[in-house]
């Protein structure tokens, strides 16, 4: 039984619609198990163990993740052969269950190797996402993957990472969008208004950032309707 891992209520609802943050554990139609975690590693982890004390005997991270490598752009999928942290940590990700969701979603060349960088905090700049880059090689980053990871490997189950592109390395994340967003990833609309008030030059970053995104929402659709989270997905 597979246990996913979703930082977000939009991220899940591609899975199952009605998911949501209040519901604790969702179980889908394939039998795999749902939580909606709200973002960050701290989050992500009492997710991954709350699922595997349901019943969960594998793990998957599934959302969105800010690209690092310039190849990959907006809606690009991506399944990282390994997850890295700041502090050198190395988690492989399980080849046979990445290869087999990669063969199913082979028409849309999603790129199943590589590095995906956990951080602590949102990187929005494009200086940073560069500098990132050259630091690590990491394809991506995001803020979740990692804790699901850990959590898998301490427990001795099979995990997997499955990442959209949305803000690609030349896209820089409007400070208005990240000053409102909150735990869940809920955009408060007063605090982005006055952000972008108080700084209109935003406003196109803001015009791109909501394309990239729904590039990226067709991306995890696909991936959703793929079936990759299947028992027999894991071997």
């Amino acid at each position: 039984m597979v246990g996913i891992v979703c930082a977000l209520a939009s991220e899940a609802r591609h899975l199952d619609p009605t998911a949501c943050a209040d519901t604790p554990i969702a179980r889908l139609a394939d039998g795999s198990l749902l939580r909606v975690s709200g973002m960050g590693a701290a989050a992500a982890r009492q997710a991954a163990e709350a699922l595997l004390a349901a019943g969960a005997s594998a793990l998957a991270s599934f959302g969105l993740a800010g690209g690092l490598d310039p190849a990959l752009g907006p809606g690009a999928i991506f399944l990282p052969s390994e997850v890295a942290g700041a502090d050198g940590a190395v988690l492989a990700t399980s080849r046979p269950w990445r290869e087999r969701l990669a063969q199913a979603l082979h028409a849309q060349r999603p790129r199943a190797e590589g590095r995906l960088l956990g951080s602590a905090v949102a990187v929005g700049s494009v200086a940073q996402k560069a500098a990132l880059f050259r630091a690590s090689g990491a394809a991506a980053v995001d803020m979740e993957s990692l804790a699901v990871a850990m959590v898998a490997h301490d427990r001795a189950v099979p995990f997997i990472a499955v990442r959209v592109i949305v803000d690609a390395a030349g896209d820089a994340l409007p400070p208005a969008v990240t000053a409102a967003a909150d735990a869940a990833g809920h955009l408060k609309l007063r605090p982005l208004v006055l952000g972008l008030l108080r700084s209109p030059a935003q406003l196109g970053a803001l015009l791109r950032l909501a394309r990239c995104y729904r590039a990226a929402s067709r991306s995890l659709a696909l991936v959703a309707r793929s079936g990759p989270f299947a028992p027999l997905a894991v071997s």
